[in-house]
């Protein structure tokens, strides 16, 4: 656990969290501030700052991490119309919580993921 990580505070219970899904090593809440209909986060338990780091250290972590997201994808009744999974690792990408996590997003059209240059 990092004590100055959101993420593991939250795992620790030290900060609330709308959990949806929690399986042994991980963790799944609704996001703060949704950018979809269905925006949930999955986390491994175990503190790794992007999922480079998770896959490096933990491949079994990282199956973890992607079947706990295919179970909350299913469970919010996403499978059908589709779903997007959405890693962002390093500062250049956006990632704002240097923990590993999972953007389950869907519950409508999503469009392009990123605008053409």
């Amino acid at each position: 656990m990092d004590n100055d990580c959101l993420f593991c505070r939250i795992v620790a219970g030290e900060i609330p969290a709308t959990v949806v899904h929690e399986t042994e090593t991980t963790l799944a809440f609704r996001d703060i501030d949704p950018k979809a209909p269905v925006h949930v986060l999955v986390i491994p338990k175990d503190h790794h700052p992007d999922v480079v780091a998770l896959a490096t250290a933990d491949p079994a972590g990282s199956a973890d991490l992607l079947a706990a997201a295919a179970a909350v994808a299913e469970a919010e009744g996403l499978r059908a119309d589709g779903f997007r999974l959405l890693f962002n690792s390093g500062g250049y990408a956006g990632q704002e919580v240097f923990h590993v996590h999972a953007h389950v997003l869907g519950g409508a059209p999503l469009g392009p993921m990123l605008a053409p240059r």
